[in-house]
This record gives structure tokens, C-alpha cells and sequence, in this order.
């Protein structure tokens, strides 16, 4: 029972033996930690980032800003009470946090928004300032 493989056919190709012995060495790491999938659009006036988040209810996720740097992050928390009994699990419980830079970002004015997984932020950038000309009298 507990050798229970899901969709999938044991076979002992020489393939299949390279596999195995990536998945132990390096233990999954690939695997470990939640993606965090990010696109930046640049679109003139502001910036839309796209960040996949997969699995996260809009309440797990957490936005802050503070001295030019946007600070996201989401926590799956696992349900204490279990009434399953387990025969394989794959779901994973955890967080995920990425920084971005937003020194040229008006931070006031950022918009977010989730839907089917994909936190999308609108991000208009601060105005260029000027350069003002101003006449300097010769005395």
C-alpha cells in the first residue's frame, strides 16, 4: 500500500535510474519552495507586475511597503485538526515572500488586485521632475 504510485509506470530504464538519483542527491530542491512566478510590464506610466500564486486564498497574502521597498508575502497554515488518515500527501503548507524595489514607484497610488491565482499590481511610476530653468543674474 505504501508503495503506491499515482499515474505513473515503474519501469527500470536507465533514465529512470538518472532520476531517482537527482531526486535523492539533490533532494527535490527544485520542489521545496513554492514558485513566486513574477512579470514586470513596463507600460510608459507604470509598471504591471504579475505574480503567480498558485493555491493562496486572497486573505493569506500580504502587501506592505516601507522606505522604497514593496514586500510581499503569502502563508498556507496548516489545518490542525486532521481527519484523514494519509495514505500518500502532496500538498504543501508554507510561505513565500519576495522584495521588489519601488523607489520610482508612487507608492500611494499602487492598486492590487487576485483572481484565478495571479496577484496583479498596478504600479504608476513617480513623475520626472523638470529640471527647472531659471535665469542667473550676473552682478
Amino acid at each position: 500500500m505504501f508503495d503506491l504510485m499515482p499515474f505513473e509506470r515503474k519501469d527500470n530504464s536507465l533514465f529512470r535510474y538518472f532520476d531517482d538519483f537527482d531526486r535523492s542527491f539533490f533532494g527535490g530542491l527544485q520542489n521545496m519552495w513554492p514558485s513566486c512566478q513574477t512579470d514586470i510590464v513596463d507600460q510608459g506610466d507604470r509598471y504591471i507586475l504579475r505574480i503567480d500564486l498558485p493555491g493562496f486564498e486572497k486573505e493569506e497574502i500580504h502587501l506592505d511597503v516601507e522606505g522604497g521597498r514593496l514586500t510581499l508575502s503569502a502563508e498556507h497554515k496548516e489545518e490542525k485538526e486532521e481527519k484523514n488518515r494519509f495514505i500518500r500527501r502532496e500538498r504543501r503548507y508554507g510561505s513565500v515572500s519576495r522584495s521588489f524595489d519601488i523607489a520610482n514607484i508612487d507608492a500611494e497610488n499602487i492598486r492590487a488586485s487576485y483572481k484565478n491565482g495571479v496577484l496583479e499590481l498596478n504600479m504608476p511610476k513617480k513623475a520626472e521632475r523638470q529640471p527647472q530653468q531659471k535665469p542667473i543674474e550676473i552682478h
